[in-house]
């Protein structure tokens, strides 16, 4: 199903009006899945099914994203503002500590709604925020020059390099590993969507001083990384299990930086197993509460 919602969320900046879009399908506990930067929720679709086998899975499109409009003007694209709306837009919805997993930017917001203790459990694909100030400014640097190539192209022409490989490699290989693979109407629509994202400008400026640094207790955490990531590389994925000690950390084979599309049952596996680790965490401690 693919609905919006209006809703009020409580920013630093007051009580906000806000619109997302968002599809939800499945039954189970809920399960929260975040795009990342210039993307839509649509990059989830190769595992959307597998995932909706054990969960209710909830694909939003993020502030200025897909379908979902910018936030309203003065308030800004950064991280608390956006994790206000989502813990906004999760109790609008009646998504009660959801698990979470997240791609890059969602990655990042994933994490942060895991340190604020509003979720069951995260699962991080390939999170921003590792990174040293050479590699961010490498990955800001690839990033705006993809959105000057999307917003450059006429549609008849993304239109024409989507029917072949080598064009969707051209239009896409800087964050798929295995390009060939994304259908056609897939790699028009991200191309539109990275154009036409009215949020990108801003959440790029506010990613500047961006780097993630605390643990994340109390909750299950999951690092997956694309040993194929050329966007943001792999030995990232090395801080962040220096960050975040208890989280399990998994190299995604054959993945790049959009791993969902390279190995779709992989990566469903890892979030599934990465969510069951917190009904494992539960029973643990029903079994310690008995003992006692």
């Amino acid at each position: 199903m693919s609905a919006t919602l209006s809703f009020t969320a409580p920013t630093e900046h007051g009580p906000q009006d806000i619109t997302l879009a968002y599809t939800r399908v499945g039954a189970g506990e809920p399960l929260l899945l975040l795009h990342g930067i210039g993307h839509h929720r649509q990059a989830w679709d190769p595992v959307v099914d597998i995932l909706a086998t054990e969960r209710e899975v909830t694909a939003v499109d993020l502030p200025g994203f897909g379908q979902s409009p910018a936030l309203p003007h003065g308030l800004p694209h950064d991280l608390p503002t956006t994790n206000a709306v989502l813990a906004a837009f999760c109790a609008a919805l009646g998504l009660d500590r959801p698990h979470v997993a997240g791609n890059s930017l969602g990655g990042l917001l994933a994490l942060e709604l895991g340190r604020e203790d509003l979720v069951r459990s995260v699962t991080a694909l390939s999170p921003a925020g590792f990174w040293s100030q050479a590699e961010r400014r490498y990955a800001f640097t690839v990033l705006a020059g993809m959105r000057r190539t999307a917003r450059s192209l006429p549609l008849p022409l993304v239109e024409r390099l989507s029917r072949t490989a080598a064009g969707r490699t051209a239009l896409t290989s800087t964050i798929y590993a295995r390009p060939g693979r994304r259908s056609p109407e897939a790699v028009v629509a991200e191309t539109l969507a990275l154009a036409h994202a009215e949020g990108f400008a801003e959440t790029l400026r506010a990613g500047r001083t961006v780097r993630f640094t605390d643990d994340v207790p109390g909750i299950p955490v999951t690092v997956a990384w694309g040993d194929r990531d050329r966007l943001l590389l792999p030995r990232q994925g090395v801080r962040a299990k220096h960050a975040i000690p208890r989280a399990r950390l998994v190299r995604l084979r054959g993945c790049g930086h959009v791993p969902m599309n390279d190995d779709p049952a992989m990566v469903a596996r890892v979030i599934l197993d990465g969510s069951r680790a917190q009904e494992a965490s539960a029973l643990r401690t029903s079994f310690s509460t008995v003992g006692l």
